[in-house]
């Protein structure tokens, strides 16, 4: 009995060598899965103590505890295209998308934050000049 070994050879240097992509794919899954699970998706640790915690929230910054005793505080908003304090276009105070809002006017007033605009409404007796300033970056 003869082997037949041109015919091996020729079968075995035609063969084009094949991956299996399904265990990879299984593997690469589980591996996600796991760093989802175990993440902390959260941008900074902050810690809390009961004294922030305020049963009535107002979703505005509480200035006098975390801010000291500045009379300005500066105000952030992407993209800040526009400012109005009771009705009046105050957008010339607008530097690097924020502006500069006199703290009586944080405690006592009302900020409406929209994509791109600020609306406020100021306490009784504070100017609409008096209200917003251009912060010195």
């Amino acid at each position: 009995m003869a082997i037949d070994v041109r015919g091996y050879k020729k079968k075995v240097l035609n063969q084009k060598p094949s991956i299996n992509l399904v265990p990879f794919i299984d593997i690469l899954f589980t591996i996600m899965i796991f760093l989802v699970v175990t993440s902390n998706f959260s941008a900074t640790d902050v810690q809390t103590d009961d004294a922030d915690v305020v049963e009535d929230a107002t979703g505005k910054p509480n200035v006098t505890d975390v801010s000291g005793d500045a009379q300005y505080y500066v105000m952030p908003v992407a993209n800040l295209h526009k400012v109005t304090v009771n009705g009046v276009d105050k957008s010339d105070t607008i530097v690097g998308s924020a502006v500069g809002v006199q703290a009586r006017v944080i405690d006592e007033g009302q900020i409406t934050i929209k994509p791109g605009e600020i609306s406020i409404t100021t306490p009784p007796g504070v100017s609409p000049d008096v209200a917003v300033q251009r912060p010195e970056l």
